[in-house]
């Protein structure tokens, strides 16, 4: 056992024999827990995505978090760096290696389940804006609810197996270490960087194989404090600015675990990606963008599109990033056909799911009118996640967390998600939270296209393995 692990099978506190015991029972009965939270219980999950165009702000090698709240802090996996000096004799082997290196980590196989589900929380969340700009990124939730299953057992565990596509739990966990791993990158010139953190009750006691599981699975670095203080809200504050290098700070200002609190998980990605070739800014102007509430006049950029795809009701267009890091694809429906009908449309949803591997391709010369945007949205998952399939998690009485402790029953009280996401000339910068809390065929395009995105369309974001990032709808940019 590493000392990271040793020092968090130290750091759960009053773990005794009893629990262990009682860890190895097939169904123990679940007992309540009669201290200060008699009934209302709290475990909060928070998961946070970003994304950036500039230098990592992260400084990864030490946290700022208070130093009295850290049981173990997780090392990440190191990454060749990227070449940047082609003048070095050494340029072509050195890229050769990084190539390698970025190659040998795209390989998902539970690509599909992920994909899937990705359309799945498109339809579900995207559907119904209105007038308003709507973000989800499928990432964020994917991997929220793989923590949540690991916490749960029984039905409540496969309620959530069955949305995310997985047989069991080990498999569950195999499909979200690949995905970890394949979209991870910290090369010095793009990031997409992943991290965990579990936040333990320091007067509860929690089953320790599941809380090893979570540090060894997700890389969660692990802390203790008294919950519901404000020196503990004010760690996690910390440390999810921390990882998403502040520029989810006002979302993150109202996160909080409060004196009832068991758990909570905290889970943020970030990546950042220039395009592989920029706008102009000079050819940047503005133009008009016929909002659903009426035209709106902003500023559009011009530029080239890496390829030209189309389906029965809907036409896109891809731009990639720099440096192998995926790509962001826009897709605009048809005229006289919504965004809601085409989120309604299984061929569409298809599309959104793996628009890498679409049949309908061609790659003729693209004129590209896009806006510069900045859209914003957060939105309750609960019911959504509830018409998905996942319903016991949200009852006291029919949820199952034994995995996390055994001393009281446990439901999810709160599934919140927020999402930006902002494009400009240089490349995308979005970011994206989940919180979970626990209480008690067109016809072929011609060879040249103008692709003018003046109305409500989508737009996917994928990374280097090509699943999506993030999802969205603008209605108004």
């Amino acid at each position: 056992m590493s000392r990271e692990s040793e020092k968090l099978y130290d750091g759960i506190t009053n773990i005794d024999d009893d629990i262990i015991e009682r860890a190895q029972d097939a169904k123990p009965k679940r007992r309540r827990f009669y201290r200060k939270w008699m009934g209302a219980v709290a475990a909060v999950l928070a998961i946070a995505m970003l994304a950036g165009v500039l230098l990592d702000p992260f400084g990864r090698s030490g946290s700022t978090v208070n130093a009295s709240y850290v049981i173990a802090e997780a090392i990440y996996p190191e990454a060749l760096p990227y070449p940047t000096n082609e003048n070095d004799p050494n340029f072509s082997e050195q890229y050769q290696a990084w190539f390698a290196d970025v190659r040998s980590r795209m390989e998902v196989h539970g690509a599909d389940a992920v994909a899937a589900f990705s359309a799945d929380a498109a339809r579900q969340y995207l559907t119904g804006a209105g007038t308003t700009n709507r973000i989800v990124s499928p990432l964020s939730v994917y991997i929220a609810l793989a923590m949540l299953a690991e916490l749960t057992d029984g039905e409540s565990r496969a309620q959530i197996l069955n949305l995310l596509r997985a047989k069991d739990i080990a498999t569950l966990r195999e499909q979200v270490t690949e995905l970890w791993n394949a979209s991870y990158r910290d090369d010095g010139v793009s990031s997409c960087l992943l991290a965990s953190s579990v936040w333990l009750n320091e007067d509860v006691r929690f089953v320790p194989k599941t809380m090893q599981t979570l540090a060894d699975a997700y890389y969660a670095s692990s802390y203790h404090g008294e919950m519901g203080s404000d020196g503990i809200n004010a760690a996690l504050r910390s440390w999810l600015n921390e990882q998403t290098g502040g520029l989810l700070e006002e979302q993150a200002s109202d996160v909080e675990l409060d004196a009832e609190t068991l758990l909570a998980l905290a889970t943020t990605v970030y990546f950042r990606a220039k395009w592989a070739g920029e706008f102009r800014k000079e050819s940047t102007e503005q133009g008009t963008f016929h909002a659903p509430g009426g035209d709106l006049i902003c500023d559009m950029m011009h530029g080239g599109a890496d390829g030209y795809y189309w389906g029965e009701r809907f036409s896109a267009v891809a731009r990639y990033f720099d440096t192998m890091m995926g790509a962001m694809y826009f897709a605009l429906p048809d005229e006289g056909v919504s965004v809601d009908e085409l989120l309604a449309d299984d061929e569409a949803l298809r599309f959104l799911q793996q628009p890498m591997s679409w049949e309908n391709a061609a790659y003729p010369t693209i004129n590209l009118t896009l806006p510069k945007f900045d859209v914003v949205s957060d939105f309750d998952l609960s019911a959504g996640l509830k018409e998905l399939g996942v319903t016991n998690v949200f009852d006291w009485q029919a949820s199952d967390f034994t995995p996390m402790t055994r001393d009281m029953p446990a439901y999810v009280s709160k599934a919140e998600h927020a999402a930006r996401v902002t494009v400009d000339e240089e490349g995308v910068v979005a970011a994206a939270y989940t919180v979970l809390a626990m209480s008690g065929a067109a016809a072929p395009p011609e060879d040249e296209i103008d692709f003018v995105l003046d109305r409500p369309f989508l737009f996917v974001i994928t990374g280097a393995q090509g699943l999506p990032l993030f999802v969205g709808v603008v209605n108004q940019p």
